[in-house]
């Protein structure tokens, strides 16, 4: 038994080596092998003390409220504040920290807090040659309620004036959430991936993407290799109270999605190639949760990079949820990013049921 769990961690060790050296070579002709494009933001963490969820049945769901006493003075535990966050933010810098060439296009309000997130994305070296200052306006500031690993976000998007800058050759783009005044910048997106083929599409809706399904946003769905929800949003998105997941993603592929992801909280998460569909089993948490914020981006940015790397769609899904697991054990979505070694070390410490198992 133990020789067999010898051979395969050697087995693992040299994949990696191989695609390493594969990865050198593929990417010689890009500047960057990971954009990130969308907004970004400052969470304010607020650590309640002094409340009750309430659980309520609208329209067959369980919807829970956080209960505050109305016109009262409520005491927190504390504040902390997390610069240059958001989905995309989050996702470069998961990519830097991977080893891969990282960059953001973004939006910034000129002051302080812009500074700030600009300083956060340079310390963890994400090129910020892309972002642009706004004058006059501010830098996104979300609070976020939070009690014990859950949260609930108040956010508020400025309303700043999108333009797509001039890009050099990358090898994927990786695009999220952005404010509601931004469907033509969409259509500006899709017009620039149609004359770069070479560029390949992960695509992770935000909540205004999502509000807009999959009509007005159809050329990007058809233009994604890669496209992260969970099962909820694909139900919004697809319309439908669909709750089979395999039919799901192959509802997702008839939208032009090369390869749909599909993530279901502590199911897992599903992918489906047209070909073959799988199912990978979160990576167990080593200690009860702290802050989920970031899960989901942690898991669609360690997955796209791996692809960038040159690793195989299976092997990609086997390191998603790790990255999870970790983010999910600090608070703001960035602090337990891994690095590529270390999460090759967890990965190779993975219990023998963390397993990919085929379901189409």
């Amino acid at each position: 038994m133990e020789c067999r769990r010898v051979a395969r961690d050697s087995l693992r060790v040299a994949l990696v080596v191989f695609y390493d050296k594969i990865y050198s070579v593929m990417n010689e002709n890009y500047e960057f092998d990971f954009i990130a494009l969308g907004d970004i933001t400052t969470d304010a963490f607020i650590k309640l003390s002094d409340f009750h969820i309430h659980t309520d049945n609208q329209n067959g769901q369980r919807i829970k409220e956080i209960c505050l006493r109305f016109g009262d003075k409520i005491p927190y535990k504390e504040v902390i504040e997390v610069p240059a966050v958001g989905n995309s933010p989050n996702a470069s810098v998961s990519a830097s920290r991977l080893g891969i060439r990282s960059a953001i296009i973004t939006e910034l309000g000129d002051d302080k807090d812009g500074e700030k997130c600009i300083q956060s994305l340079e310390k963890d070296s994400v090129s910020t040659k892309f972002v642009r200052k706004h004058k006059g306006k501010k830098t996104n500031y979300h609070y976020v309620l939070q009690y014990g690993a859950e949260r609930t976000i108040l956010i508020k998007h400025e309303e700043y004036e999108y333009k797509l800058p001039k890009l050099p050759a990358i090898k994927w783009l990786y695009l999220s959430s952005l404010g509601e005044n931004s469907l033509p910048y969409h259509k500006e997106i899709a017009n620039w991936l149609r004359e770069h083929p070479e560029t390949k599409l992960a695509f992770q809706p935000g909540t205004f993407q999502i509000k807009q399904g999959s009509v007005n946003l159809k050329e990007l769905y058809k233009l994604s290799h890669l496209f992260f929800c969970n099962v909820q949003e694909a139900q919004r998105i697809l319309e439908t109270e669909e709750t089979d997941t395999k039919k799901l993603l192959k509802s997702m592929r008839e939208l032009g999605v090369k390869i749909p992801v599909i993530t279901d909280g502590a199911d897992g998460a599903y992918f489906y190639d047209g070909n073959e569909g799988w199912h990978m089993p979160i990576y167990p948490d080593p200690a009860p949760p702290i802050d989920r914020t970031g899960a989901g981006d942690s898991f669609s940015s360690t997955f796209t990079s791996f692809l960038a790397m040159g690793l195989p769609t299976l092997e990609a899904l086997k390191r998603a949820p790790i990255n999870s697991m970790s983010v999910v054990q600090y608070t703001g979505a960035q602090e337990g990013l891994l690095t590529k070694q270390k999460l090759e070390q967890f990965l190779e410490n993975a219990p023998a049921d963390y397993k990919a198992t085929k379901i189409m």
